[in-house]
């Protein structure tokens, strides 16, 4: 059941071997250091201490950071519940407007799926600082398709 590629290993993380919460020991995840909070079909939550490595030169936590998280949400909530049909899923487009910025302490995300069809999921991810204070809306498309060799 594919999820997320393990290098050192060469092996599949299927959906069996996800234990919330659960942190990434390799790959972007892994050096962000986003912590998978709650996984299911239709919504997802993570979250991310703010260091100065994930900052840009203004001190305001990078747009790429925030791309990152929720691409993982919405990617592995979709891997989660396609991999029983043997399908995967990937990013397929990623829209993100920022609202206000993060500087200091945790950033929170919650996804939420708006649309499940058979070959394209969309979700809607709502990134927030410590105040509760929605910060940043990505909309995200994930492509499912047939795992390779099925």
């Amino acid at each position: 059941l594919p999820m997320t590629c393990r290098p050192e290993a060469n092996k599949v993380l299927g959906a069996m071997d996800l234990q919330l919460p659960y942190r990434s020991e390799h790959g972007l995840d892994a050096l962000l250091g986003l912590e998978l909070l709650e996984m299911t079909e239709v919504s997802a939550r993570g979250q991310l201490a703010v260091r100065d490595e994930l900052k840009q030169l203004a001190g305001l936590l990078h747009g790429g950071v925030y791309a990152c998280v929720a691409e993982t949400l919405a990617s592995v909530a979709t891997a989660l519940a396609v991999a029983a049909e043997d399908q995967i899923a990937m990013g397929l487009s990623n829209q993100t407007s920022f609202l206000r910025p993060i500087t200091t302490g945790t950033l929170h995300a919650k996804a939420t799926r708006k649309h499940r069809g058979r070959s394209t999921w969309v979700w809607e991810v709502e990134m927030s600082d410590d105040q509760g204070r929605l910060c940043v809306l990505t909309r995200m498309t994930v492509a499912v398709r047939d795992s390779p060799g099925s």
